[in-house]
């Protein structure tokens, strides 16, 4: 991991202490596309409800992998919370864990 580039997205960090890391400060859409038009591989985010949210609500997400736990807690965030449409998605794969955790992975259809 330590060797694998990183960027952290944050409004009130002005440096990284961490090694292979940039921070972004600025307009998600314009850093996202920036990224998204470097030669590279995936780009993998690891974050909370409300960054989930905010590459959704921007339709920067081309896929989803969604891990779905067997708990019910009564309540919770949803990162679709702020979609204004409906986004329609395509199922990839389905894998069962035998902890009951499922992994669904779609694709975006985009039209």
């Amino acid at each position: 991991m330590i060797e694998t580039p990183k960027i952290v997205f944050t409004k009130s960090l002005t440096k990284s202490e961490w090694p292979n890391t940039e921070i972004a400060t600025g307009d998600l859409r314009k850093e996202i596309t920036k990224l998204k038009s470097q030669d590279g591989g995936d780009i993998i985010v690891y974050g909370g409800a409300s960054f989930d949210s905010s590459l959704i609500k921007e339709n920067l997400i081309d896929e989803y992998y969604l891990f779905i736990n067997p708990v019910a807690i009564g309540n919770g965030k949803t990162i679709f919370r702020d979609l204004k449409e409906i986004r329609k998605l395509s199922l990839v794969e389905s894998i069962a864990f035998d902890s009951g955790t499922v992994l669904l992975h779609y694709k975006v259809k985009r039209n």
